[in-house]
């Protein structure tokens, strides 16, 4: 599995009721069903890859983050995952508020944007930087709104929102050992991983 995939498997409990947002070809699903006995559903807009997952074996149906997520009922899920999509989507603000209402923790994934090496090249080149993470041209990209952990920390402070735990990673895997410097973790983690619920 793809390493944000991977800690996001760590993170889920045995047993646990979870929809993937942005499933994919079920890759995480699969590993949660058959090693955690996990009820895992996903949901992916390319149908390609919806039918992939569902051939073999996955509850997986073809949909859309940005509209479908309003027809699941409230407190449907334990976990609702969405990993390097949520700069992807049209309406990041409304994806994430309808994964916690749906669900009583959200786990979102994505690259870091505030990383040294694309601040580095950003500056540099004057190009949009491509790196082990953000490996394709921009024109071939799916990222509408890209976003740094600082940013992604402030979305949650401004909407309610508890951050559980957090990760900054590279691709190799190492987690960022700055646990207590948000700002160090955004300039050297590659990859961010955060946990959420509502603030009750």
């Amino acid at each position: 599995m793809r390493l944000d995939l991977r800690l996001i498997a760590e993170m889920i409990p045995p047993g646990a009721k979870v929809l993937d947002i942005g499933c994919g070809d079920g890759a995480l699903l699969d590993h949660l069903t058959r090693e955690k006995h996990a009820d895992a559903r996903g949901i992916e807009i390319d149908m390609a890859q919806a039918t992939a997952a569902v051939a073999q074996g996955l509850a997986v149906i073809h949909g859309d983050a940005d509209n479908d997520l309003a027809f699941y009922p409230d407190g449907a899920f334990d976990y609702v995952v969405l990993s390097r999509t949520i700069h992807a989507v049209e309406k990041p603000r409304e994806v994430l508020r309808q994964m916690l209402r749906i669900g009583r923790h959200a786990i979102v994934s994505f690259p870091n944007f505030g990383h040294w090496e694309v601040r580095m090249k950003l500056l540099l080149t004057g190009r949009m930087p491509m790196t082990d993470t953000w490996g394709r041209p921009w024109h071939e990209t799916p990222n509408i709104h890209p976003c740094t952990m600082l940013d992604f920390f402030d979305l949650c402070a401004a909407d309610g929102y508890t951050v559980e735990r957090w990760l900054a990673v590279d691709e190799r895997g190492l987690k960022a050992p700055w646990r207590e410097s948000v700002r160090l973790a955004n300039l050297f983690g590659e990859q961010a991983l955060f946990q959420l619920r509502r603030t009750d």
